[in-house]
C-alpha cells in the first residue's frame, strides 16, 4: 500500500497538461521499463509498454489509462505583467480563485490566480461567480519582464502536492487519471506473479481531456482482441445521485452498458466474486465519456471492459481517491488477463 501511495504521489506531482504531455513522457516511459519487455513512444507521446505473453499463439490485450491533466493556456501577456488565460480541458472557473499555479514559460514560474477581494466588489455583484476571462495569473513581474519569460500558448499547471488522509485516502491534483496509471503498474506487478498467454500492451495515453485523442491513435495502431480502460468515476459526495457516484473504499466500479462487452464484463464480475476482490457496478446507458468508446469503434471494433476508480471532487485540485480501490482495480484486471479464455 505504501509503495502504491508513493508512486501516486510522484505521478501526481508531475506536470503534463493535456496537449503538452511531452514534458512527462520520459518519466512515464522509465516507469514502464521496469516491468515491460519493450517500451515505445509514438508521435503523439502515448507511452506504450509491451509485456509478452507465454502462449504459443498469443492474442493481445490493450490496457489504456490517460496521463494528461486539465490545466490552462496563456492567451495574452498584458502590459502590466498579468497573464490572461483559457482552459485546457474541462476546468470549472469557480474553483480557480486564489489557486497556485506553475506557468511553463522559458522557465517554470510560480504564480497565483488573483481576483478582486470582497471589499472591492460592488454589492450587486457580490454573489456572482467570477468569469474566467476576468481572472489573471500574477507571476510578480512587470510587463516587459513577463513578456520576456512567458509567451502566448504557454501552458499552466495547477500546484497542489498530494496529501495523505485517513483510511488509505489521498487528495491532490490529477488523480484523474494518474490513479489509473498507478493501477496499470499494479497490473504489471501482478502479471509478474502469474502466467499469461496473451501479449499485454499497457498504454499511458495523451489528450484524453481534449477528446480521447491519444486513444484513437493507439487503438488504431495496435490490433487487440480485448480492450481494458481504466479511468475515474465520480466518488460519493453530498447531494449527488446514487447511480452516478460511488463510495470510496468499496472497490473498482465495473461498468455495465451497451457499448461494453457483456461477455467480458460478466466474466470479470464472476472473477471478482470468486477472488473476493471488492467491486461495484456502474450502469452506463450510453457513452461513458471515457476511452471505452474509442476501443469500441477502433478498426472493426475491440470488445472492451471499463474499470473506474471512484474519485471525489473531479477536475479540482483536491481530487480524492482510495488506494484500496486503485490496487483492487489493478489486481482484478491482471487476474482477468491471466485467466482469459479466448474464443
Amino acid at each position: 500500500m505504501m509503495e502504491c501511495g508513493e508512486l501516486l504521489k510522484k505521478l501526481s506531482s508531475m506536470s503534463a497538461v493535456t496537449g503538452r504531455e511531452n514534458v512527462a513522457t520520459q518519466m512515464v516511459a522509465d516507469l514502464l521499463r521496469e516491468y515491460c519487455d519493450e517500451v515505445s513512444i509514438d508521435a503523439f507521446y502515448n507511452v506504450i509498454g509491451l509485456k509478452r505473453g507465454q502462449g504459443k499463439n498469443p492474442g493481445s490485450v490493450i490496457v489504456t489509462a490517460h496521463y494528461d491533466e486539465i490545466g490552462l493556456i496563456v492567451t495574452e501577456v498584458d502590459d502590466h505583467g498579468f497573464l490572461h488565460f483559457s482552459a485546457a480541458g474541462g476546468v470549472d472557473p469557480k474553483i480557480l480563485g486564489a489557486t497556485e499555479v506553475i506557468v511553463h514559460g522559458k522557465k517554470d514560474l510560480f504564480g497565483v490566480i488573483g481576483t478582486k477581494p470582497p471589499h472591492l466588489i460592488p454589492p450587486e455583484d457580490a454573489d456572482k461567480a467570477v468569469k474566467m476571462q476576468d481572472m489573471r495569473i500574477d507571476i510578480g513581474y512587470d510587463g516587459p519582464k513577463a513578456k520576456e519569460l512567458v509567451s502566448v500558448g504557454d501552458m499552466v499547471s495547477f500546484r497542489f502536492p498530494m496529501q495523505e488522509l485517513k483510511n488509505n485516502r489521498v487528495a491532490g491534483k490529477s488523480m484523474d487519471n494518474r490513479s489509473g496509471v498507478v493501477a496499470m503498474i499494479e497490473i504489471l506487478k501482478e502479471l509478474q506473479k502469474l502466467r499469461h498467454d496473451d501479449d499485454v500492451y499497457i498504454v499511458a495515453t495523451v489528450q484524453e481531456e481534449l477528446g480521447l485523442i491519444g486513444a484513437f491513435a493507439v487503438t488504431y495502431n495496435i490490433k487487440a482482441d480485448l480492450g481494458i480502460v481504466i479511468d475515474v468515476c465520480h466518488g460519493d459526495m453530498p447531494d449527488t445521485p446514487s447511480d452516478e457516484a460511488f463510495p470510496l473504499g468499496k472497490g473498482t466500479a465495473i461498468a455495465v452498458g451497451p457499448i461494453l462487452s457483456s461477455k467480458h464484463t460478466k466474466a470479470c464480475i464472476k472473477l471478482a466474486k470468486s477472488e473476493k476482490i471488492t467491486y461495484q457496478l456502474d450502469p452506463e446507458a450510453g457513452d461513458t465519456g471515457t476511452e471505452a468508446a474509442v476501443h469500441q469503434i477502433a478498426r472493426e471494433g475491440i470488445p472492451v471492459i471499463l474499470f473506474s476508480i471512484p474519485s471525489k471532487y473531479m477536475h479540482t485540485m483536491v481530487e480524492m481517491v482510495s488506494l484500496d480501490d486503485v490496487m483492487a482495480t489493478g489486481r482484478l484486471a491482471a487476474r482477468y488477463i491471466a485467466g482469459r479464455v479466448r474464443d
